[in-house]
């Protein structure tokens, strides 16, 4: 049985923590941080490395909302 593919964010989403799954030339890519705008059919995701990855919602197969990530370990 394979698993249903839903787009469950929407512009009202902008501020939560999400991830996505998006069409690329050979199959798919994943990005899970913060949505910071969807402005004119283009997201920007901002990953927990800082950078910001720009999607195309049409190029969406599967998105939703998250909890906050988990803290970090300390080290020592």
């Amino acid at each position: 049985m394979a698993a249903r593919l839903t787009v469950a964010v929407t512009e009202a989403d902008v501020g939560a923590r999400i991830t996505t799954r998006r069409r690329v030339p050979g199959g798919f890519r994943d990005a899970v941080g913060i949505l910071e705008s969807w402005d004119r059919g283009v997201l920007r995701v901002r990953k927990r490395d800082g950078t910001v990855v720009e999607i195309v919602a049409e190029e969406l197969v599967a998105a939703k909302v998250v909890p906050a990530a988990p803290p970090r370990p300390q080290r020592m």
